[in-house]
């Protein structure tokens, strides 16, 4: 489904990405795991098109999708949601997660079943559709990101720390919504920099540091790794 082929990314003239090469099987849950400034969310931004590659290739379902602008990439079916987790704090949730529906209209599923799988997915989110975007929680905002994304009717979820600064209470809420997700049979590339997080229902982990894949294998396997765990905690 996705293949990234010695993926090379600067960034100000300084090298973030080195022949970074990963692949997303179709119905597969990926993690991409490294600490803070590994270049986790360097490759996702570049996957997405919001950073342009110095070298390698991108491939989404057999197709190139190297330099082509994220709106087009999001339209051949990826979906992102940012660590960031920003949404439009003058719309309400409801609109929040109504936008893929206008946006790509041409989806698999009709735009109101995009939009109620997405409240599926996050049921909390439906006594909220009327709260404006700025009276979120960061929990919240982290649903409604990626509930949006959702609602586009992907084929693979490109998920940036989904869980990163948020309160314990909130993490096993994301953590279901990411297993009903991947359920339903979209692909997921998650980043993630805490092994602790990482959902035992993963297929593979690849670790990175420095812009390079250090590690690919299961999740046991990067546990019993000394070099990984030296490298993740340290």
């Amino acid at each position: 489904m996705l293949s990234v082929t010695n993926l090379t990314a600067d960034i100000q003239g300084s090298r973030i990405l080195s022949g970074l090469t990963l692949q997303v099987r179709e119905g597969e849950l990926v993690c991409l795991l490294g600490r803070n400034g590994s270049g986790k969310t360097t490759t996702l931004r570049t996957i997405m098109g919001y950073r342009k590659a110095v070298s390698g290739s991108i491939a989404f379902g057999g197709t190139s999708i190297s330099g082509l602008p994220p709106w087009k990439i999001a339209r051949l079916g990826i979906g992102f949601s940012p660590e960031e987790s920003e949404v439009f704090g003058d719309l309400t949730v409801a609109e929040n997660i109504e936008l893929p529906v206008w946006t790509r209209p041409d989806g698999v599923r009709p735009a109101q079943d995009r939009v109620n799988l997405a409240y599926e997915v996050f049921p909390k989110l439906v006594r909220y559709k009327a709260r404006g975007g700025m009276q979120l929680s960061g929990g919240e905002r982290k649903m409604v990101s990626v509930a949006r994304a959702l609602a586009l009717d992907p084929k693979l979820l490109l998920l940036d720390e989904p869980f990163e600064g948020l309160s314990p209470v909130i993490i096993p809420e994301i953590a279901k919504g990411i297993g009903s997700i991947r359920s339903m049979g979209c692909s997921i590339l998650l980043a993630e920099s805490n092994i602790h997080h990482v959902p035992e229902s993963v297929d593979r982990v690849y670790v990175i540091e420095r812009g390079e894949i250090i590690f690919s294998g299961t999740l046991s396997g990067a546990r019993k790794d000394a070099f990984v765990n030296g490298v993740i905690s340290g």
